[in-house]
């Protein structure tokens, strides 16, 4: 069983599991979500601990302790949710520039059809 973990490992966990959730597109509720358990993160990790030997049967029996022991720190939970939206603002910027001047231009048109509409 992990006690303790290193920092760069815990680093490279939030890593993998930010990257994860920002391809996956669920960055918001994921951040949501972290956010709003954040208080019962400890008890999580204990949750976790309680049910290791049946989740190992499914996860990789190590990552799932490293895991249990990074919820215990509330530094790393914070850590967590920053990287997952930096991830996320890094990985879909072009895309949503897009969407913002698609939008743009679409409102720019009702408004025009709206204008002409008036004079007539």
């Amino acid at each position: 069983m992990i006690l303790e973990i290193s920092e760069e490992r815990a680093i490279e966990l939030i890593d993998r599991l930010s990257k994860f959730i920002a391809k996956k597109r669920m960055a918001a509720p994921a951040i949501m979500t972290i956010e709003s358990l954040r208080p019962l993160a400890r008890i999580g990790s204990q949750l976790m601990h309680f049910l290791a030997p049946f989740a190992e049967i499914i996860f990789n029996a190590k990552e799932y302790q490293e895991f249990a022991v990074l919820l215990e720190n509330e530094n790393y939970v914070g850590l967590l949710i920053k990287r997952i939206d930096e991830i996320d603002v890094e990985m879909y910027r072009e895309e949503r520039k897009e969407k913002r001047l698609k939008r743009k231009r679409r409102n720019n048109k009702i408004k025009q059809f709206f204008k002409f509409k008036k004079k007539n």
